[in-house]
C-alpha cells in the first residue's frame, strides 16, 4: 500500500505532538500514515516545510551565488560548477529541488486540496491552494516548462506532458481566484488547528480572523508578483490583472509570510544553514562576494556588517575567482556570509512586498504612492537586520526624481539588497525579469567597474555575458518522461525574461 511522508523534519513531530496521536491508529507510524488516513491538518505543515526546505535551502544557496551575494571559497570545491555556470542535468542542485517539490510539497498540497474540497473545508482549501501556487511558480520560473495539468497523477499519467510557463501562470491564478471565492471564514479554527499553520498560525495563538485575513492577503500578493513577472511578455494582461485587483480593493500582506520557528539543532534549523553549514560540517564553502560587498561599502550601508559579520573593509573573493588564489593570497581571509540557524525562510518578506507595491504604483497608478512604498521597503529591509536606514533614506538611497527606468532600477536594486540569505532565489529571478542590478562590461578588478553590477565570472563556461537564466531539466525527469522538452542552454531566458 502506498504511503505519504507526513513529517520530513523532526520539529514537525513536536508541532503536531499535542494532537497527532488522536488522529492516527496506534499501529501506524505517525511519520508515515497511510494516504487514506492523511488529512489537510497533517498534510499542510509537511508540505510547507518541504517548500521552505528547498526554496530557502539549496535553491537559495545556488541562486545566491548567481545573484552574487556569495561565491565559491578558493579552498574548497562544493559549488564550483554553480559559480562557473557549469551545472549539469545530473547535478543534485537541479534534481533535488525538482524531485522534492513535486513528490513532497506538491503531492501533499494536492491531496489536501482534494480532501478539503470533498469535505467543503474552504479554510484548508485556500491555504493549500496558495502554497501550491507559490511552489509551482518557483518551479516554472526556474525550468520555464513543467508538468502541470497531468502532474501528480502517476497512475493515470506516468509520463505527464509539459506545459509552457504562461499556461501554468494562468491556471494558477484561476485556482487562487476560485479558492478566494469560497467562504473560508465560516468555520473558525480551533487553537489546535491553528498550530499546524506554520505561516500565520503564530503557534496556535493567532485569532482566526487575522489568520485567514493574512492568507487572503498572501493570495493577493502572490497574484501581484505573478502579474509583475508578466510585464515583459504579456504587458496588457499584466496591467489588466493588477488594475482589476486594485479596483476590487484587494489587500496585500502587512506582515511577512514564511516559516519562522527554526531551532539551533540538527534537522531543526534554517534549511540554508542546515544544508550549507551543518551537514557539510564546515562554514567555509561560501565566501563574501566582492560584487555585493562593493555596493554596500560604497554606500556606507550598515547591512554589510550584518550580512558578513565583520566591520568594513570586508575581505572578499571576486565573484567566481576561486581559482586565482596564487595571485591573490588575500582570498584566504575572505569571510563567510552570515546565515543563522534560526533565521526565517520568507515566502514574502515585508521589504519585498513594499518594493513590489512601489513598482506597481509607478507602472500603473501615476507613481504618487511609489515613494512611500519604496521608503517602507527600505525601512523593512533594514529592520529585518535589526537596523534603520537613517539618513541613507533621504540621501544615498533617496527615491529618484528621474524617469521610470531610473525609478525601477532604484526599486529593484534595493530589493536585491534586501533578499540576502534564505530568500536569495527571488533576487536571481528578479534580475532576469528587470535587468537590475545591471551587468558589467568589465570585471570587478577593473577601475571602471561600478560597484554592485554583476560580473561574468573568470571560469564561466557559457561564453562572456551569458549569465544563467534558468535551470536545466534534471536527468531524473528526462530518463523517465519522453515528454521532457528539448534542452536549451542555461543562459536562455524563461518566457517572462527581459
Amino acid at each position: 500500500m502506498k504511503t505519504t511522508h507526513i513529517a520530513r523534519y523532526a520539529f514537525l513531530a513536536a508541532v503536531l505532538l499535542s494532537w497527532g496521536c488522536k488522529k492516527l491508529d496506534i499501529n501506524t507510524n505517525p511519520n508515515e500514515p497511510l494516504i487514506g488516513e492523511a488529512n489537510p491538518e497533517s498534510l499542510f505543515p509537511s508540505a510547507v516545510l518541504s517548500s521552505a526546505g528547498r526554496i530557502g535551502g539549496d535553491l537559495s544557496v545556488v541562486c545566491g551565488v548567481w545573484a552574487q551575494y556569495w561565491t565559491q571559497n578558493n579552498g574548497s570545491s562544493q559549488y564550483r560548477t554553480v559559480d562557473s555556470y557549469n551545472l549539469q542535468n545530473s547535478s543534485a542542485f537541479i534534481s533535488g529541488p525538482y524531485t522534492e517539490l513535486y513528490s513532497g510539497a506538491l503531492t501533499d498540497y494536492q491531496l489536501a486540496i482534494e480532501k478539503s474540497a470533498a469535505s467543503k473545508d474552504w479554510r484548508y482549501l485556500l491555504m493549500n491552494t496558495v502554497m501550491k501556487a507559490y511552489t509551482y511558480e518557483v518551479l516554472v520560473d526556474l525550468y520555464d516548462k513543467i508538468p502541470y495539468t497531468e502532474a501528480l497523477q502517476p497512475e493515470k499519467f506516468p509520463q505527464p506532458k509539459f506545459e509552457d510557463g504562461y499556461t501554468v501562470y494562468k491556471a494558477l491564478i484561476a485556482e487562487i481566484d476560485a479558492a478566494l471565492a469560497k467562504d473560508f471564514r465560516s468555520v473558525p479554527h480551533t487553537q489546535e488547528q491553528a498550530k499546524i499553520d506554520l505561516v500565520f498560525g503564530e503557534g496556535g495563538t493567532a485569532p482566526f480572523e487575522r489568520q485567514m485575513d493574512n492568507w487572503e492577503r498572501f493570495a493577493n500578493t502572490l497574484k501581484l508578483k505573478m502579474y509583475l513577472r508578466m510585464v515583459n511578455a504579456k504587458p496588457a494582461e499584466a496591467e489588466q490583472g493588477i488594475k482589476k485587483m486594485y479596483d476590487a480593493d484587494a489587500e496585500f500582506l502587512e506582515v511577512g509570510a514564511g516559516v519562522v520557528n527554526y531551532k539551533d539543532a540538527p534537522n531543526l534549523s534554517n534549511p540554508f544553514f542546515e544544508y550549507n553549514f551543518r551537514r557539510l560540517n564546515t562554514p567555509d564553502n561560501l565566501r563574501a562576494s566582492q560584487t555585493m560587498v562593493s555596493w554596500l561599502e560604497s554606500n556606507n550601508d550598515p547591512r554589510a556588517q550584518a550580512y558578513y559579520g565583520v566591520d568594513s573593509p570586508i575581505p572578499t573573493i571576486h565573484q567566481g575567482d576561486y581559482g586565482n588564489q596564487a595571485a591573490h593570497p588575500e582570498y584566504n581571509d575572505a569571510v563567510n556570509p552570515v546565515i543563522g540557524s534560526t533565521d526565517p525562510v520568507w515566502f514574502f518578506s515585508m521589504a519585498e512586498v513594499n518594493f513590489m507595491l512601489a513598482e506597481a504604483e509607478e507602472r500603473y497608478f501615476g507613481g504618487d504612492r511609489a515613494k512611500s512604498y519604496y521608503e517602507k521597503g527600505l525601512d523593512a529591509a533594514f529592520a529585518q537586520e535589526g537596523l534603520t536606514p537613517g539618513a541613507l533614506k533621504t540621501t544615498t538611497y533617496a527615491y529618484p526624481d528621474g524617469d521610470f527606468e531610473e525609478k525601477l532600477e532604484a526599486i529593484i536594486v534595493q530589493k536585491w539588497a534586501s533578499l540576502f540569505g534564505s530568500h536569495a532565489l527571488e533576487a536571481f529571478l528578479e534580475q532576469n525579469r528587470t535587468g537590475y542590478p545591471k551587468t558589467s562590461a568589465v570585471y570587478s578588478r577593473d577601475p571602471d567597474y561600478v560597484p554592485g553590477h554583476w560580473v561574468y565570472v573568470p571560469d564561466g563556461v557559457t561564453g562572456a555575458g551569458n549569465f544563467p537564466r534558468r535551470f536545466l531539466f534534471p536527468d531524473v525527469e528526462r530518463n523517465r518522461n519522453v515528454n521532457t522538452p528539448a534542452e536549451v542552454p542555461i543562459y536562455t531566458k524563461v518566457w517572462w525574461g527581459k
